[in-house]
């Protein structure tokens, strides 16, 4: 099968990639010239463990190609994904000038029948404005070319994105058309031997899914935040709770975490989309409302916390901080907590040295010289006044404590992922102030 994937950013490139690998021929569009560039070079523009290899091998295999033209790739292709960004106006609805820009360019383009597969993350009705889109760029041509528009929204978790893809739990496809079916049945039919289900709905449903599953994690998220803030006034352990109703098969084990919110490029973004979607058509979505505000509140939470053992002027008090991007095994700093602690921190006069296995480049763009960028855990804790764990990443969960206990000013660890425990911590000598214990 022929594919074409336009955009080349965290889904469109493992899009492209896993299906290459599978023995499709993938070619990935970007308009940024310098990108398509450094992926002819083997130069992967973000972090996700195992995506330089497949890309790079199935490149040199000639099953994955990069160009600027849609025009000149999109000539006899049986599917076109689109998977460019979305990113959230300041209302909070999803910016579709990319994908409207390229729904434009295929009608422009295209010679013969595909199907035009939504990929990106995209409001309830995207779907009908692309095929309008499209339909209009073919009637400017006086062209009567037959094409369907789906929508294969992607669950892909940012760390584990190649896993996800080549082994997912679930495959969701809306589709409105006999025809459109058995290309993406064709394009899925490498990875059914792994077992997985495809969902078939209609593309409504398959865009509203998307959006649904997000802001149904975010809500647990928010949810485990709130009730670990109330388990500190009432001396309660969110661990034991986490523990307790995890238990429960109606609940679950994942996404149970009490820490310092959420962030990344999906769950904020989407629960504001469908915030702003609701309210659009006149219904109120108090929960993800509520989800929301708990969110924002949550990642001032551990700079709270600082302020109240050490005052609110830290002029005199310098501390380190240890994971910058918004989870570990990705340097996704986009509505990372670590840039908002950072901030509230600087903000009251604090010395700030920071490490990230990962992030760190992407962290400068962000934070720039305001703080001290170290090379190591160790290099960050020299006279500090405390230590703030903000991302899990395991190199951070077993370092060597008598070496860093003896670097420090004074021995606070603000633990803003529970990743240690608080009795072996306090045993060490430190005090430990985690959430929700």
């Amino acid at each position: 099968m022929k594919i074409v994937v336009v955009g080349t950013g965290y889904v469109g490139l493992v899009t492209g990639a896993c299906l290459a690998d599978v023995g499709m021929q993938v070619t990935c569009i970007d308009i940024d010239k310098e990108k398509i560039n450094n992926l002819k070079k083997g130069i992967i523009p973000i972090y996700e463990p195992g995506l330089e290899d497949i890309v790079n091998r199935n490149y040199q295999d000639n099953r994955l190609n990069f160009s600027t033209s849609l025009k000149e790739s999109i000539q006899n292709t049986d599917a076109v994904f689109i998977a460019v960004g979305t990113p959230p106006d300041e209302d909070g609805s999803a910016d579709l000038q990319y994908v409207k820009a390229v729904a434009k360019e295929i009608g422009q383009s295209m010679n013969d029948y595909l199907v035009v597969v939504t990929k990106s993350t995209v409001p309830v009705g995207t779907s009908k404005m692309i095929e309008a889109e499209i339909s209009d760029a073919l009637k400017q041509r006086e062209e009567e070319i037959e094409f369907d528009v789906a929508s294969n929204p992607e669950f892909l978790k940012e760390g584990a994105a190649i896993k996800d893809f080549m082994s997912p739990d679930r495959v969701v496809i809306g589709v409105e058309s006999e025809r459109a079916k058995k290309i993406l049945e064709k394009v899925y039919k490498p990875f059914l031997v792994n077992g997985f289900r495809v969902v078939y709905m209609s593309i409504t449903s398959a865009e509203m899914t998307k959006y649904a599953a997000n802001a149904m994690l975010a809500t647990r998220i928010s949810f485990m935040n709130d009730m670990a803030n109330l388990c500190e006034k009432v001396g309660a352990d969110i661990n034991d709770i986490r523990a307790g109703i995890g238990a429960d098969p109606r609940i679950g084990k994942k996404f149970l975490y009490a820490g310092v919110g959420y962030g990344g490029s999906c769950f904020p973004k989407d629960v504001k989309a469908l915030v702003k979607t609701g309210k659009e058509l006149g219904h109120s979505l108090r929960i993800l409302e509520a989800v929301e505000a708990v969110n924002n509140d949550q990642k001032l939470v551990l700079a709270q916390k600082v302020k109240k053992v050490f005052g609110e002027n830290l002029e005199d008090k310098t501390f380190a901080v240890w994971g910058l991007s918004f989870k570990p095994n990705t340097d996704d700093m986009r509505e990372a907590p670590s840039i908002y602690i950072i901030e509230e921190l600087l903000s009251c006069g604090a010395e700030i040295n920071v490490f990230d296995p990962v992030a760190m480049k992407e962290a400068k763009k962000i934070v720039g010289d305001k703080v001290h960028w170290c090379k190591n855990i160790y290099e960050t804790v020299k006279n500090v006044d405390a230590i703030l764990l903000i991302t899990e990443w395991n190199q951070f969960r077993s370092p060597d404590w008598d070496k860093i206990k003896k670097e420090m000013k004074s021995h606070y660890l603000f633990d803003g992922r529970n990743i240690y425990d608080p009795k072996t911590i306090k045993e060490l000598g430190f005090v430990y102030e985690g959430i929700g214990i």
